[in-house]
């Protein structure tokens, strides 16, 4: 509605695709070219998305049909929609696997916590994919905590960006969290929009949450928490043979002088905003 409201920040960010509640889909991917890469928008396009069956399907169904009741107005009987047919537990599985949804409705920043208890509780590494990297001072205290204790964390950026100031802002952070030991990839080929993180061989998580403000805690979000499951080295497997592809990001590479700095500078106080 055109009125001034902060309410038009709450966009719905979800990408979920459900058939017959029985199989599920979410992760970075939209329904537009560039995303299967029949059109080069911006170089080479890199995403991320996972396909879930059974209850976690029906997971993803319920969220949809949360945002068609609170687009329509009108309240359904979601159990219609319950695959009756059929068991929808399926084969026993091995670990877990949790959709989640995280709503500017509440007071909760579920996608915002997931990452931080991933980065809290890692061991050994956290490999992370993100378009863009526009957080708060608990975010970057998290990654760089997690680097000086020793955990091999990783953040692949695109180096072929699709908004230039958003992709100026995200590079505003390189020096802090390089100077922190986290280490900064950009994806040379195109552009990555794939939202995960995989941590110690035993967890992972796919969705649609970016690591900026909007996505933290403005916008209807989802992802896909994996753990103790063969997925989750698919995943990792995935951001491996990305790395090869990347420019690690230097100290060099992060000196802009001091027009530079001063535009960042205006850039990162404006960063909520973004």
């Amino acid at each position: 509605r055109p009125m001034l409201s902060a309410i038009q920040n709450n966009r719905d960010h979800r990408k979920i695709t459900i058939i017959d509640g029985k199989v599920g889909f979410t992760g970075g991917i939209n329904l537009a070219d560039e995303y299967i890469n029949t059109y080069a928008k911006h170089g080479y396009w890199k995403d991320a998305a996972v396909k879930v069956k059974g209850k976690a399907a029906w997971s993803l169904t319920l969220m949809f049909l949360e945002m068609w009741e609170l687009c329509c107005g009108k309240q359904q009987n979601v159990k219609q929609f319950f695959p009756e047919n059929e068991k929808i537990s399926g084969k026993e599985p091995e670990g877990f696997v949790q959709p989640y949804a995280d709503s500017p409705m509440d007071d909760e920043n579920v996608g915002e916590h997931v990452y931080l208890q991933i980065l809290n509780n890692a061991k050994d590494y956290v490999y992370i994919c993100t378009p863009y990297l526009i957080v708060d001072d608990s975010m970057v205290s998290a990654l760089c905590l997690a680097a000086k204790s020793g955990v091999d964390v990783r953040i692949i950026t695109p180096h072929i960006w699709d908004k230039t100031f958003i992709h100026m802002t995200t590079r505003s952070y390189y020096r802090e969290l390089i100077h922190g030991g986290v280490k900064i990839y950009e994806y040379t080929p195109g552009f990555v929009h794939a939202k995960s993180y995989v941590c110690d061989d035993r967890i992972a998580t796919v969705g649609t949450i970016n690591m900026d403000f909007r996505s933290l805690y403005l916008h209807f979000e989802c992802g896909t928490l994996l753990y103790g499951c063969k997925a989750v080295m698919d995943v990792k497997k995935d951001m491996e043979e990305c790395f090869p592809k990347c420019h690690e990001v230097t100290m060099g590479d992060c000196r802009q002088g001091v027009i530079g700095d001063l535009l960042t500078s205006v850039l990162r106080v404006l960063a909520p905003l973004m």
